[in-house]
């Protein structure tokens, strides 16, 4: 198993629990993934994500996207998607 970065929190809004994402890459509803600071290691599935207050099921890179979270998120944390193969090019890519 390996991560790639797909994007980095923009925003994280305490009252709701949900963060602002920049992506990098797409996101789909179901993914696994890994948001990593230095003060944060949460990892989750994307159960419910939004782009300007519509739910959606896939974002692309470059979209700003909204996400439930588990814990707080800072801005600036990196995000990544925890995938079953990964080659080790790709992952010094993405880092």
């Amino acid at each position: 198993m390996g991560e790639l970065q797909i994007g980095k929190a923009t925003h994280y809004y305490s009252r709701i629990g949900v963060a602002a994402l920049k992506l990098d890459a797409p996101l789909r509803k179901g993914d696994r993934i890994h948001i990593l600071g230095s003060t944060t290691d949460i990892e989750q599935t994307v159960e419910s994500m939004e782009i300007e207050h519509r739910q959606v099921a896939n974002a692309s890179p470059g979209d700003d996207v909204a996400i439930a979270v588990l814990d707080k998120v800072r801005d600036g944390d990196k995000v990544y998607r925890i995938v079953e193969d990964v080659s080790p090019l790709e992952s010094r890519q993405a880092a």
